[in-house]
C-alpha cells in the first residue's frame, strides 16, 4: 500500500502496564518497541512522565531513556516530556547532560509544566502546599538551560554551582504543551514544539498559531517546528482495530472516574455493560484518537497535519498485548514508507536530518 503521509512519524511511549503483569515487564517491552520502531524507520523515540497511576510505568524518563538509546544507535531518544516543576533544574541538566555525552546528537529534552498526575502525588513531588504549576516556570526553564552553557543562573558562595557532565552537552530542548501558554514561550525563545494532541485536542489549532505568529529565531532552530502528538490504533482490519481500541476506552473511563487501572484486555472491556452516562464519558475522553486499518488511519493523520500545518506526528499506541502493539507501529510504518525523509536518523550531528530545518547546534 502507498502511504500518503507527508511527514516524519515519531513514538511517544507512555509505557502501559496491561493487567497481570508487572512494571519491569512493561518497561522491558518498551525497550523491546524502541528496537523496532528504529528499524521501521521513525524518527525520534520520546517515553512520557507519569506518577501514581497504576497502567503507566514511565516514572522516571531519563532512567528509561538512557536504557532505549543504549538498545538502539540512531534513532533520537528523549522525554516527552520531564515534568520542570517536579525536579530541580539542576537535577535535569545533569541526567540530560549525562545522556547526551553519552548519545551524542540523539537525546531530545522535552520539558513540560503539568504535573503528570494528580494533586496530591505533585506536592508530595514539588513539596509545595498547591501542587499546580509552577508560576516561575519560565525562570526555571532559563536556569535548566543556563547549565548547559556553564553559564549557570544561579551562583552558590564561594563558588558557582555547575553541572559538568551537562557543559558543553546541551540536547534539543522542546517545549511541550496543550495551551497558549507553552506554545508562546516556546515561539518566543526560539524552540520547537510539542502540542499533546492526545489528550487536548480542542487547543491544537490556537496554540500552533500563536507558537507560529511568535516566532523568534535562535541558534537551533531557524523556522517554526511542531509536532502533536495523536493516540492511533492500528490494525489490519477496522473491527480489530476497534477491538483492541477497547482497552483503551475502559481505561480512559476510569481515568475519568477517578479510579486509574493498569490496562485491561479487551476481552474485559468488551464484557462490560456500559451506561449512557459512561458511553458519553468514553466519547469524550477518545474523540481525538485514530482507530483503524492502515489505510483509514494513515488518512485520518494526513488530514490532521493538513489541518494542523504539523510538521511531525507523534504516535502513542496502547494495547494489552504486546504484540498488537508492535503489529499498530509497524502497519503505519509500512503504509507510509514513502513519507518525507532525507536519511535515517543519526546520519549527522544536531537534529535528525528528518527535520531539516533545524540548526546544526554544533
Amino acid at each position: 500500500m502507498t502511504g500518503r503521509l507527508s511527514v516524519p512519524l515519531s513514538v511517544l511511549d507512555l509505557c502501559p502496564v496491561p493487567t497481570g503483569e508487572s512494571s519491569g515487564e512493561a518497561l522491558r517491552r518498551s525497550v523491546d518497541l524502541a528496537r523496532h520502531a528504529e528499524r521501521w524507520g521513525y524518527t525520534r523515540y520520546w517515553v512520557a512522565e507519569h506518577h501514581s497511576v497504576p497502567g503507566i510505568a514511565s516514572s522516571a524518563p531519563a532512567v528509561l531513556a538512557g536504557q532505549i538509546a543504549s538498545a538502539t544507535s540512531a534513532i533520537r531518544v528523549g522525554s516527552g516530556g520531564v515534568m520542570l516543576p517536579n525536579h530541580a533544574p539542576l537535577t535535569v541538566a545533569e541526567q540530560f547532560g549525562t545522556l547526551e555525552a553519552m548519545h551524542p546528537g540523539r537525546i531530545d529534552l522535552g520539558i513540560g509544566r503539568a504535573p503528570g498526575t494528580d494533586r496530591v502525588t505533585a506536592r508530595a513531588l514539588r513539596r509545595h502546599p498547591d501542587g499546580i504549576p509552577a508560576r516561575d516556570f519560565a525562570d526555571q526553564l532559563a536556569e535548566l538551560r543556563a547549565y548547559f552553557t556553564g553559564q549557570s543562573a544561579r551562583d552558590s558562595s564561594p563558588r558557582q554551582v555547575r553541572a559538568i557532565p551537562a557543559e558543553g552537552n546541551e540536547p534539543a530542548v522542546w517545549l511541550l504543551g496543550s495551551t497558549g501558554y507553552s506554545a508562546e514561550l516556546a515561539g518566543l525563545l526560539g524552540l520547537p514544539f510539542a502540542f499533546a494532541y492526545h489528550f487536548s485536542a480542542a487547543n491544537v489549532r490556537p496554540a500552533l498559531t500563536l507558537y507560529r505568529k511568535v516566532f523568534r529565531p535562535s541558534a537551533r532552530l531557524a523556522e517554526p517546528y511542531c509536532l502533536i502528538s495523536v493516540s492511533v490504533v492500528c490494525a489490519e482490519d477496522d473491527g480489530t482495530a476497534g477491538w483492541l481500541h477497547g482497552s483503551a476506552r475502559l481505561s480512559s473511563l476510569r481515568l475519568r472516574a477517578g479510579r486509574p487501572s493498569t490496562l485491561p484486555s479487551p476481552e474485559e472491556a468488551a464484557q462490560r455493560q456500559y451506561s449512557a452516562a459512561e458511553q458519553a464519558v468514553i466519547a469524550e475522553a477518545t474523540a481525538s484518537h485514530v482507530v483503524g486499518d492502515p489505510e483509514t488511519v494513515t488518512e485520518s493523520l494526513e488530514r490532521l497535519v493538513t489541518d494542523t500545518v504539523a510538521d511531525e506526528v507523534m504516535v502513542t499506541t496502547s494495547t494489552f498485548a504486546h504484540a498488537d502493539r508492535l503489529a499498530s507501529y509497524e502497519l503505519l510504518a509500512r503504509a507510509t514508507a514513502d513519507r518525507i525523509s532525507t536519511g535515517s536518523p543519526g546520519e549527522q550531528g544536531g537534529i535528525s536530518p528528518a527535520c531539516p530545518r533545524f540548526l546544526d547546534s554544533s
